[in-house]
């Protein structure tokens, strides 16, 4: 019981997998997917800040990227096409693993600190800046992961709509970071040799256009 179960939960996290039932080059977990969105956030946050003349509340940004999806820990990753078929689906899935966090918070985490951990394991992405910040970290992710698979020839078409959806969703979201990134890094990205049959410029052309 207590903290100890909560510190004990998180070793689930690296034995969940992303993009379930799909062949993969390489396979990652919930955990390492955790760690690559705080490390795209920090690194997003510091170009809005620098680029956008705003101030990042830092604590939050580390609390919502790192803990974003420890919900997975109930209901596992369920695929994205499944995830984002209907709105009235991702609302019922967000609110049984909601429901299921609060439920584990409410039994093992003492009383003391369930206001905290309530803030934390909330979902974090909103209309604040950390909140978007958190949105585009999440979305760079699987850009990265569906690109990765991509270049080294795996033409599974899941990939293909998972990089330009969720190029799609970042070119849509108004930060300097964004700009930033579609205009600094992706390039780089796509530049790289590649022995993929999918036309990886093609697809990006055509996901930054709509």
């Amino acid at each position: 019981m207590g903290i100890h179960t909560y510190f004990r939960s998180l070793n689930e996290l690296e034995r969940i997998f992303r993009c379930p039932g799909k062949f993969k080059f390489e396979v990652h977990t919930v955990a390492a997917h955790s760690w690559k969105v705080v490390q795209y956030a920090k690194t997003l946050a510091d170009i809005e800040e620098k680029h956008g003349g705003v101030v990042i509340d830092w604590k939050k940004l580390y609390e919502i990227t790192s803990s974003h999806d420890y919900g997975e820990i109930f209901i596992g990753d369920i695929k994205t096409p499944v995830k984002h078929s209907s709105p009235e689906l991702r609302v019922l899935i967000q609110q049984v693993e909601e429901g299921m966090v609060n439920h584990f918070i409410e039994e093992h985490i003492p009383e003391e600190f369930k206001g905290i951990f309530h803030n934390q394991l909330r979902e974090g992405k909103d209309d604040s800046i950390e909140g978007l910040i958190l949105e585009v970290a999440d979305k760079m992710d699987q850009v990265y992961e569906a690109f990765s698979e991509l270049q080294k020839g795996n033409s599974e078409r899941e990939f293909v709509v998972m990089y330009r959806n969720a190029l799609v969703k970042i070119k849509n979201i108004n930060l300097k970071c964004v700009e930033y990134f579609l205009e600094q890094i992706l390039p780089d990205m796509v530049n790289e040799e590649t022995i993929s049959s999918v036309d990886i410029k093609r697809i990006t052309e055509e996901a930054l256009a709509l």
